[in-house]
């Protein structure tokens, strides 16, 4: 995901949700799905976000579901601070979905990208207590590899195989790690997708759309991955140190091979 720099025309169903509030695009993704922050406005007394993404044979293939995404955001709601979803709805042309804002900013807001080891920190501790308090035994979804797979070979059915994704990287995933803890994993647990608080803890957790049962090492691979891209080397550390884990390189390795091959 990015955050769009040309000029973006807001769909008439996001400026409907909106009201009288005022609209700010703040992130596009490859697929064409955009996020909209709407501030209050007279009529509109809570900031809230809406995700919309446009229907599209790649975004079917890619699994783009977002009142899946909705369904996964409320049965995560009663364990762990996740936006609280307003509204969830879809025609021909696109999906959208509204949730309330949560008062806290983005790892990658430009305070916590002038305090990397603060992000850092709390991306770790978020992503821990986000393990230990959904229940495993009673979560309806699956994130294993083995469904990461047949997503991947999909789209690469479809035309859009992801970058090296080959036979020969196809059988290096064969050789899959044991489990080390099942838990319910984010299922996309880059940095931006950590919220802290202006006191640098983290305050909760947003884009919930793949959620589901893994090792939790599919989760902290990508956590950690993901700092590099957003602050620079030499931060992982801090990840590991604050979730209270020594790294596992090779689990770290395979699960940062399935995400770019996957």
């Amino acid at each position: 995901m990015t955050i769009p720099t040309d000029a973006i025309t807001v769909p008439d169903v996001v400026r409907e949700l909106a009201g009288d509030g005022l609209v700010t695009p703040v992130w596009s993704n490859e697929l064409g799905g955009l996020t909209f922050r709407v501030d209050p406005g007279p009529t509109q007394p809570n900031a809230c976000f809406v995700k919309w993404a446009p229907r599209t044979d790649r975004a079917t293939i890619e699994g783009v579901d977002l009142a899946d995404e909705a369904a996964r955001m409320r049965w995560a709601a009663p364990y762990t601070p996740v936006p609280h979803v307003l509204e969830v709805g879809a025609d021909d042309q696109a999906q959208w979905l509204a949730t309330e804002a949560i008062e806290a900013r983005s790892a990658v807001d430009p305070r916590w990208l002038a305090e990397p080891e603060t992000a850092a920190r709390a991306i770790g501790a978020g992503l821990r207590a986000f393990h230990d308090a959904l229940p495993v035994d009673e979560c309806p979804w699956s994130w294993s590899i083995e469904d990461r797979l047949a997503v991947a070979e999909a789209r690469a059915a479809g035309g859009h195989p992801s970058d090296g994704w080959s036979v020969e990287g196809r059988a290096r995933l064969e050789d899959a790690p044991d489990h080390d803890r099942l838990v319910v994993c984010h299922g996309d647990a880059c940095a931006p997708n950590t919220l802290l608080s202006d006191d640098g803890r983290w305050a909760g957790h947003v884009d919930l759309g793949a959620l589901g049962v893994a090792d939790r090492w599919a989760d902290l691979a990508i956590a950690t991955y993901s700092l590099g891209w957003n602050y620079g080397p030499g931060h992982d550390h801090l990840v590991y140190e604050a979730y209270g884990i020594d790294e596992d390189r090779d689990r770290v390795a395979y699960y940062r091979l399935l995400w770019d091959l996957g």
